[in-house]
């Protein structure tokens, strides 16, 4: 499914305009995005949960040439799924 799909199940399941359910999917992507920025959390009880996690700073590997490299620490997103999520997919 991608976001059209998910526009036109989100019309027809809430019997709005597919231009409103375009609205609220983007309102609702962005507002997360947003929370995240702030470094909040944001659950959504039975669906699961967003949240920024930290990755350490690393050393790897430059494939091409085989040279060590320094990997910046970086923050990234995380969604740990719900129990009625988990139980809807098993």
């Amino acid at each position: 499914m991608n976001k059209s799909d998910l526009i036109d199940a989100i019309a027809a399941s809430a019997d709005i305009s597919k231009a409103a359910a375009a609205r609220a999917l983007d309102a609702t992507v962005e507002s997360i995005k947003a929370a995240l920025k702030n470094g909040d959390t944001v659950n959504l009880v039975g669906f699961g949960t967003f949240k920024v996690g930290e990755r350490a700073a690393r050393n790897g590997r430059n494939p091409k040439t085989g040279e060590t490299i320094q990997i910046a620490a970086a923050k990234i997103p995380k969604f740990s799924a719900g129990k009625s999520l988990k139980d809807a997919v098993n």
